[in-house]
């Protein structure tokens, strides 16, 4: 049969709903033409079996008029997917994955089968003054319908009580039972106090995002951290960044006032499972020649965190520095992959494939390194890690005069 007696059909509003009358005509019209008329037609379009209760959280909007009030909806959608993360009986799509769709348009139907999940949060943050709206609906991706949805309007203070709020009442909406270990587990926030966790969460977003190896973003971060240790004495995560930073310091600039050691074994009295504390640990031991007692820090951070961003970064930074390229390969890919706006380990990764004479890896891992060092600059100009991490590889994919540029 000539392929032009396939009628057309209207799917201008289609859903992506692979039961609606239009799409199963689409499918009966293809299967009849590769099947043969004297067949039983059978839909062509075959879907892999959904997880049992798995959800993704997309990145919640924010919503406050102001960009730089991003790192605060980030935090929120970050701390919610850890949340729900610590339910065993869910499977949780990583951050990483979810945060690729941040700032597109998306339709949440076509998300779900593209990740293979059969639920999806999303929501929004308004932030203002001593006030946050948050705005969160869970969707049925199956069946395309809204199973729970809710706006909550509080003040600033709540805002531990109101993730815990949100994500219980996901686990609920889904029909899950939190064992007690889980239920402490999604109530343990490192901090009661909102303003140390806020400025926690700014300190992060420049440690993340930031100008890396810039001495004046690393003392902003430094400042941030120590006001909120002073506002909350307690808050490990909060010594835990302040070592990191000031191990950074230490590194490239030579400052030996602070080297990061004394906030990282504070971080640790406070919460012996902090895997990044070890990693500060880790490369002052390595910086000391002792190297056996280094690689013991970073397997014990590995142990305890294997998926943190800071944990990977540092394993690699370890064996590069040893001359181990091959094997901080998996480690700089890892880092990568858990950070969308990691261009400096990707960096490195073309640098790591260059050394080994695998061009094809190399110009791969390039051409990433430009694409995120580009974002990076769309924001700061001024951003020398990202210009020196974007010439390096476009050089290595044969942009020389872009690359002198």
């Amino acid at each position: 049969m000539p392929f032009n007696q396939i009628q057309c059909v209207e799917l201008t509003d289609w859903t992506g709903d692979t039961d609606t009358p239009g799409w199963r005509k689409v499918e009966s019209s293809i299967a009849l033409l590769t099947a043969g008329a004297d067949r039983p037609s059978e839909p062509i379009h075959r879907q892999k079996p959904l997880r049992k209760l798995s959800i993704c959280v997309l990145p919640f909007a924010n919503m406050s008029g102001d960009a730089e009030q991003e790192y605060f909806s980030d935090g929120i959608s970050e701390d919610i997917i850890t949340d729900l993360s610590k339910v065993s009986a869910l499977s949780v799509i990583a951050r990483n994955t979810a945060f690729t769709f941040k700032g597109h348009a998306v339709d949440v139907v076509s998300i779900a089968s593209q990740l293979n999940v059969s639920h999806v949060l999303e929501g929004s943050v308004r932030k203002a003054g001593g006030r946050v709206r948050i705005t969160a609906q869970l969707i049925d991706a199956v069946a395309g319908d809204h199973l729970w949805a809710e706006r909550y309007d509080r003040d600033l203070n709540d805002i531990f009580a109101l993730q815990d709020e949100i994500s219980k009442a996901i686990v609920g909406a889904l029909r899950l039972k939190l064992l007690p270990d889980e239920k402490r587990a999604i109530e343990q926030r490192g901090t009661t106090n909102p303003e140390a966790y806020n400025l926690y969460l700014m300190a992060r977003q420049y440690w993340v995002s930031g100008n890396d190896g810039d001495r004046r973003r690393d003392e902003l971060i430094l400042r941030i951290c120590r006001r909120a240790t002073e506002i909350d004495p307690n808050y490990a995560r909060a010594w835990s960044l302040m070592a990191l930073v000031q191990t950074e310091l230490r590194f490239r600039f030579g400052d030996s006032h602070d080297n990061g050691v004394a906030a990282a074994e504070r971080a640790l009295s406070l919460d012996p499972d902090l895997a990044e504390a070890h990693c500060v640990k880790a490369r002052y031991l390595a910086e000391q020649g002792r190297h056996d007692e280094a690689t013991s820090e970073i397997a014990t951070a590995l142990n305890l965190d294997a998926e943190s961003w800071e944990v990977n970064k540092e394993a690699a930074r370890l064996l590069f520095r040893n001359g181990d390229i091959e094997g901080a390969i998996p480690f700089f890919e890892k880092a990568t992959n858990l950070m969308d706006s990691d261009y400096h380990d990707s960096g490195l990764l073309a640098v790591c494939y260059t050394a080994l004479n695998r061009s094809e890896a190399a110009q791969q891992w390039a051409r990433i390194t430009v694409k995120r060092a580009e974002k990076a600059l769309s924001q700061d100009l001024s951003n020398g890690a990202a210009l020196g991490h974007g010439a390096y590889a476009m050089a290595c994919l044969g942009q020389a005069e872009r690359a002198k540029e």
